[in-house]
């Protein structure tokens, strides 16, 4: 017999099958679907953004999924609000606090031999430096004097006053000696974090045009004593076309932004990023949480060449149920829905 009693009054049905949840969650799933519609506009566009930003550029595809295009909107706020010329080399001259270190090039020169004397100057030797593997590969090296933090303690206790120049200029939030051996070249590349700019000061180098690096297709060649401030978020790459080992001091330097509170938002974002990428010279300093979860997907990533190996049909077939999953867990709640 059919029910006249109002709805609410004497109905026992359970209220999750009652039609007013299904008519509240429709309208939910639209607007969940709509922000992740946006989001992907805005990243799309932001990634589009950087990269059309220069005249060197990466292929699209790797630009989409490289590590920089994930920073892209971050980045392009980081570009709207700076203070700097959106140019490959600023002006030098707009940073006079990195007069210091220019100044001083030869006594931070001397604890840099010492250091490579001494082999300091080296690859992460258990893999927990993703900043900067694909370097490794080429025989990049690098000693850390700080990084988006206080300086590390091997390089307190080896170059106290390197560390010591570097503490009384607050704009530089990271510090390393750095390493390209003979004939290494470094692909090109965008680095991910708008944040800051790279300043290089040359200190051991071959004095030649054809120890250089290239941003965005303009060249600069390292001298001895020579500096150069640029900005590290357009495609460059390296090279050093000599017999002769060339070390510098390599720095990143807060990019000037219009307004404070950005440059707060900046300060945050910055050393948030670097306690999660820290790593260490030597056993026993600090490593962030990115590298320590790098270290665990080399080694997933070495378990995985060797399942490819010996079982390479299971190995398609499992990438593609993977696939499917993925897809179906991002689908099937939206067709449900309608």
């Amino acid at each position: 017999m059919q029910s006249f009693l109002p709805a609410g009054e004497g109905n026992t049905e359970p209220a999750s099958l009652q039609s007013t949840p299904i008519h509240i969650a429709r309208p939910r799933i639209a607007s969940m679907r709509l922000f992740l519609i946006i989001v992907v506009l805005v990243y799309l566009a932001s990634v589009l953004y950087v990269h059309l930003r220069g005249r060197v550029r990466l292929p699209f595809k790797r630009q989409l999924l490289d590590h920089s295009g994930f920073f892209a909107p971050y980045n392009v706020l980081m570009y709207l609000f700076s203070a700097v010329p959106a140019r490959p080399f600023p002006d030098r001259r707009a940073f006079p606090q990195l007069d210091l270190l220019k100044d001083n090039w030869k006594g931070i020169r001397d604890e840099a031999m010492h250091l490579f004397d001494e082999g300091y100057i080296r690859a992460a030797e258990k893999n927990n430096d993703a900043s900067f593997a694909s370097f490794f590969k080429e025989g990049w090296k690098r000693f850390y004097l700080k990084w988006y933090g206080d300086p590390l303690p091997s390089a307190d206790a080896l170059c106290p006053k390197t560390v010591t120049l570097l503490a009384k200029i607050p704009d530089v939030k990271a510090a390393m000696f750095a390493l390209l051996p003979p004939g290494a070249k470094l692909n090109p590349h965008r680095d991910p974090f708008a944040g800051s700019l790279r300043y290089h000061l040359g200190l051991i180098t071959p004095n030649t045009d054809d120890c250089r690096i290239f941003v965005d297709g303009e060249e600069h060649a390292w001298r001895d004593g020579k500096d150069v401030v640029f900005d590290e978020t357009f495609v460059h790459w390296a090279e050093n076309r000599t017999d002769k080992t060339r070390v510098i001091l390599f720095c990143d330097v807060e990019r000037p932004l219009h307004t404070v509170p950005l440059r707060a938002i900046n300060r945050v974002v910055g050393r948030v990023l670097g306690r999660a990428t820290a790593t260490q010279n030597v056993g026993g300093e600090r490593i962030g949480l990115i590298n320590r979860l790098y270290v665990l997907a080399d080694r997933a990533g070495v378990q995985r060449k060797r399942f490819k190996r010996a079982f390479p049909r299971a190995y398609r077939f499992t990438r593609i149920a993977l696939a499917l999953a993925l897809v179906a867990w991002f689908v099937l709640p939206w067709v449900r829905g309608n």
